[in-house]
């Protein structure tokens, strides 16, 4: 605690911040508005601001000052709360007052993504601006779009804070639904423009997951003939199945935005319930095969953990997400989770299984649950949630063999094993569904015989990954079609900063 001018009393810990608004107005004077962002909850209780009282006493101090205020929550988990944890405008119920106190305009955050939401905050006198990172991410051209009065062409954000994980990876920005984020400098991908076709060449893209999906609207943009044949009866994939879980529906934007966009095309078509098998992709007769099949979860236990099956782990042992979403359930009773991903399914199963009535325990080999999701920003959510749930967790544990009713656990701090009763849900790793890629393969040069140029895996067929990993991999494939590239030569460019001394 400070005892000079700068602590104690709200207005002595504002001097700083008055002080420095003060001191860049006089600097710039006329030539420019100063913003001021200040977030008017710390999410803290009664150790940090809150809206009711010194949020808004400060704002009340500081009314005039700034030519303009972009008011939020902190801290950065609280203000970038993602669509599993917060509803689209989750913010205004902290600022909403920031009008009635001061005569300066006023923007604000909190994951709006549909121009309806946008308006409606405007309307209702909550805010006269609204900040929108996250979607202007997933489409750049969300202001153009909504003037223009197309709707439907938006890439809505599913608000998966991807974006913000691979910031703090330090790593190229990407977007599950903008597969152009980062490359726009890099290889000069424009987010809505793409080479006209090179050839008059007949694609078909089987699977209609993410991967496929992107190939086939995309290659419909550069006016290729497409076809997209799709073994069940409806499109998009895992995101399609996926979006089922709890606080994921928004993920479902991935496969709408796509589908409205092909359903407007006249040159792609679409097939569902037709599972295809070599025999039938020869005689097609397309001119390049695309292969998007997915992946499907292991039922043995290998994975990050383990590089050999675990004992007693088999599929009729062992339950997986992908059994999870079919509707099948484990034995009425204790539910053990081994989470061996440390992503959302873990923790999103762990929910679904709790609200059904099962006592669950989910364990994972790391030091928190859901591990990887400290990326995302939803850790610290996740485990909040699975303590309101009453799920217990266990970290530092791995699964070291399963028998009938029990999982045996051994403890890394202890390395004591330990018995948990019930059935298991194992999440550990997923192997491309490229059957029939490999018979493809197997059936020597009778795909070139058949006309077929080219047959290439893309998505999770590939390598199991991300959802964004696997939209990248169909708009590179659509991108890179007929054209010569080389993976070793490709002349990705850089920013270079020049210093000089004044």
């Amino acid at each position: 605690q400070r005892t000079d001018e700068y602590g104690g009393s709200l207005e002595n810990r504002l001097r700083l911040y008055r002080e420095l608004l003060e001191e860049t107005k006089d600097a710039v004077g006329d030539t420019m508005g100063v913003i001021a962002r200040f977030a008017v909850d710390e999410m803290m209780g009664s150790e940090g601001l809150e809206w009711e009282s010194e949020g808004r006493e400060a704002l009340e101090m500081l009314a005039e000052l700034p030519d303009m205020w972009d008011v939020n929550v902190s801290d950065w988990a609280n203000d970038s709360m993602t669509s599993r944890f917060a509803p689209e405008g989750y913010q205004e119920e902290y600022v909403r007052f920031v009008k009635q106190v001061t005569s300066k305009p006023v923007s604000t955050v909190g994951r709006y993504t549909s121009p309806d939401a946008m308006v409606s905050a405007i309307r209702r006198g909550i805010v006269d601006l609204i900040g929108a990172a996250r979607p202007s991410i997933a489409d750049p051209f969300l202001p153009r779009k909504i003037e223009e009065g197309r709707p439907e062409d938006i890439r809505e954000c599913i608000g998966c804070n991807i974006c913000v994980a691979w910031d703090l990876l330090s790593a190229p920005i990407r977007c599950t639904q903008n597969p152009t984020m980062s490359e726009e400098w890099r290889k000069g991908w424009h987010p809505e423009q793409i080479a006209e076709k090179a050839s008059e060449s007949h694609i078909l893209v089987v699977g209609s997951g993410p991967a496929g999906m992107e190939a086939a609207h995309q290659l419909g943009k550069r006016g290729y003939q497409v076809t997209l044949a799709e073994a069940r009866g409806e499109l998009g994939g895992r995101v399609t199945r996926e979006s089922q879980l709890p606080g994921l529906a928004a993920w479902a934007r991935v496969r709408d935005y796509r589908l409205g966009q092909i359903q407007a095309m006249a040159n792609v078509e679409t097939f569902l319930e037709s599972e295809l098998n070599a025999g039938q992709v020869l005689e097609f007769g397309a001119d390049h095969v695309c292969l998007a099949t997915g992946a499907i979860w292991r039922h043995d236990g290998v994975g990050r953990a383990n590089r050999s099956p675990i004992q007693g782990m088999s599929r009729n042992t062992v339950l997986t997400p992908d059994d999870i979403i079919d509707g099948k359930r484990p034995a009425m009773g204790p539910v053990v989770i081994f989470d061996d991903d440390h992503y959302y399914f873990g923790s999103v199963i762990a929910e679904l299984l709790s609200a059904a009535g099962y006592a669950v325990t989910i364990v994972t080999p790391e030091s928190v649950v859901a591990d990887w999701t400290r990326y995302t920003l939803e850790q610290c959510h996740i485990e909040e949630r699975m303590k309101q749930a009453g799920i217990t967790i266990l970290t530092r544990r791995n699964v070291v063999r399963v028998s009938a009713g029990e999982v045996v656990v051994l403890n890394a701090l202890t390395d004591q094993e330990e018995v948990l009763p019930g059935s298991i849900v194992a999440i550990t790793m997923r192997l491309p569904n490229d059957h029939l890629y490999n018979d493809l393969i197997a059936l020597g040069d009778a795909a070139q015989k058949a006309g077929i140029k080219s047959v290439r895996r893309i998505g999770d067929c590939y390598g199991p990954s991300l959802i964004a990993s696997a939209t990248y991999e169909g708009h590179r494939y659509a991108r890179e079609l007929d054209t010569e590239v080389d993976i070793d030569a490709v002349p990705f460019k850089r920013e270079h900063h020049k210093l000089e001394l004044a």
